[in-house]
């Protein structure tokens, strides 16, 4: 088992991080290209052309390669990396998860509002449950993460409001389907940027200690 309580999947394709030299299931790293000018970019859709260069999703790591020059070292070239990357990177994930969430919104397959989305766990409709991180701890506790279902709690209800045209959204559930398990990978990454330590992760019936 990986970090963050991700299942190690022997078809899952692995890349090596360069900060720490190991290799993963990809599904936990960032890609990053070489752009025009020498410019490091971020790739978090994976798409964009050019040789991969990877880094655990993790702020450490990433703060580890841009001080000692390793993006650089992995690109054979000298490269340049932005002022605020790191915050930069976190924003387009954050972006990326409540685009994923609003999607699942317009195709049935999430709702918001902590009655509807009782309803759902009570039906056993609920993969993914999730809740702001800055919601209240005891309005929260009222809700349980399904058996072998997955939590998500690093965005702001702010974040979550986005996704659902609202001001703030604290709770929220998604059901089983490929739109879900998008936004839990994306919000996997997510949330090692944001280092959730001491609250719930995206993982298993896991929390983070």
């Amino acid at each position: 088992m990986t970090r963050g309580g991700r299942q190690k999947s022997r078809t899952e394709p692995e890349r090596r991080c360069i900060a720490t030299g190991d290799s993963q299931p990809k599904g936990g790293l960032i890609r990053f290209v070489v752009g025009p000018e020498n410019v490091v970019v971020p790739d978090i859709m994976e798409r964009l052309p050019g040789r991969g260069i990877w880094v655990s999703s993790n702020r450490n790591a990433l703060e580890t390669v841009i001080e000692k020059g390793l993006f650089s070292r992995a690109a054979k070239n000298a490269v340049t990396v932005p002022d605020g990357f790191v915050d930069e990177i976190e924003r387009q994930l954050a972006r990326r998860v409540t685009d994923g969430i609003a999607m699942a919104r317009k195709a049935g397959q999430a709702v918001a509002g902590y009655e509807k989305v009782k309803a759902w766990l009570d039906q056993g409709e609920v993969e993914v449950l999730i809740q702001a991180l800055d919601g209240s701890g005891r309005g929260k506790s009222k809700l349980s993460t399904p058996e072998n279902g997955r939590y998500i709690g690093c965005l702001s209800a702010d974040e979550l409001g986005l996704s659902f045209g609202r001001d703030i959204v604290i709770h929220c559930a998604l059901a089983t389907g490929r739109l879900s398990k998008r936004v839990i990978e994306d919000a996997t990454r997510l949330q090692g940027l944001r280092d959730m330590s001491g609250g719930k992760s995206t993982g298993k019936g896991k929390k983070t200690t």
